[in-house]
């Protein structure tokens, strides 16, 4: 018996090492990416030289050049509404309709005094036609002329104070039908039909937007000022407005004035520029990122923004060398924009630098690059890490 125990332990253990060994020779999984001992893993990249566009940003609201309560001038029952709410319409389209009835009478009543007026003034023209020349044979007298005379122009004025009535009744009877001043968008009807609408209404009929072209209000700060004066002077200075999380161009436009004076209390300056807005993607009240693009950087080095890295003497960047060893280099930054920095001084054109995985390295530190997926796997890490506050 303990002789068939010690041949089943023997099993055992025959068995167990049989199966380390397995372990210990088998081989790396495929995506497994294998470092040295010595090596720190790196993600790197390259200095780029190419043309880099410089811009100033801000954040802005869209602002319509016009905007317009449509009112009416006379008080009357509203018998036609001739929009619907958020339509588009033309300069003198119509609107609405107020019972023109009332105005229709003061107008035919006011031609009718013009009428019998001209007919007096025809009738003291015929009398001192024929006074005029019995006065001269003295057969009536130079009081009946002048009396005659008087009248004659006193019908005549008063000819002249009803055509005035006249021109005033067919003005009110124009009143009755409400049109659009100008080229916009219409908003939310204020006056229901067979309501009555009034001049003293303070909504009015409807709001009356322009759109098209419209404008964007923006700030910058103070210190820009400078640099955007001296490029106004060389011609007209474009603006791009993107959406709020900055990843949607929504039109492009032209800068049109930099204001008068400087906002002392937030130490910026406001702007104003206009876009033709064709395919309608600002609307007045709107917020969004507003791009001023100043100049062209010919030949600019730039890197990927997160190879920047901060120390006491200010920024700086780990370098690769030949030999895979790091060292540090301080440069010097223009601006940083869209995840990539410009570079004014420090670097040169294709040399190595360090994007990701600094926070192990010291100088001298041997690297190894991470290639393919892992690489990629890194700066998505990063970028996540980024992203989250």
């Amino acid at each position: 018996m303990r002789k068939l125990w010690l041949i089943i332990l023997a099993g055992v253990v025959v068995a167990g090492g049989a199966a380390l060994a397995a372990r210990q020779i088998r081989p790396p999984k495929p995506n497994m990416v294998s470092v040295a001992p010595d090596s720190v893993p790196v993600v790197a990249g390259t200095v780029v030289r190419h043309d880099v566009p410089i811009y100033r940003r801000g954040v802005g609201t869209v602002i319509a050049y016009n905007n317009v309560i449509v009112r009416s001038q006379i008080t009357g029952q509203l018998i036609k509404i001739a929009f619907t709410q958020g339509q588009t319409v033309k300069k003198g389209d119509l609107l609405a309709e107020i019972d023109p009835r009332p105005y229709q009478a003061q107008l035919d009543q006011a031609i009718a005094n013009r009428d019998r007026d001209q007919a007096q003034v025809n009738n003291a023209q015929a009398n001192l036609n024929r006074y005029v020349p019995l006065a001269k044979n003295g057969w009536a007298s130079t009081q009946l002329v002048d009396t005659t005379k008087a009248q004659l122009a006193q019908l005549q004025a008063m000819v002249k104070s009803d055509e005035g009535v006249i021109e005033q009744a067919k003005t009110n009877l124009s009143y009755t039908q409400l049109t659009s001043p100008i080229d916009g968008v219409t908003g939310l009807r204020q006056v229901d039909i067979g309501n009555i609408i009034h001049p003293t209404d303070t909504a009015g009929l409807v709001d009356v937007t322009q759109i098209q072209p419209i404008s964007l209000l923006f700030s910058l700060p103070q210190t820009d000022f400078v640099e955007i004066n001296r490029e106004m002077a060389k011609g007209p200075l474009k603006v791009l407005a993107y959406s709020q999380d900055d990843k949607t161009q929504l039109d492009e436009g032209k800068l049109d004035l930099l204001d008068n004076q400087i906002v002392q209390t937030t130490g910026t300056i406001k702007l104003r520029a206009s876009f033709p807005n064709a395919k309608r993607m600002l609307w007045p009240g709107e917020l969004i990122n507003a791009r001023l693009f100043l100049e062209t950087r010919h030949n600019g080095l730039t890197i990927a923004a997160s190879a920047i890295q901060q120390g006491p003497h200010g920024p700086f960047v780990w370098m690769i060398g030949a030999d895979e060893t790091v060292t540090t280099r301080p440069v010097r930054v223009a601006e940083i924009s869209d995840g990539s920095a410009l570079i004014d001084s420090g670097l040169q054109a294709n040399e190595k630098i360090v994007v990701d995985g600094q926070y192990r390295l010291q100088p001298g530190t041997r690297v190894q690059e991470l290639q393919g997926s892992a690489a990629q796997e890194a700066d998505l890490q990063n970028s996540v890490e980024q992203e989250i506050p």
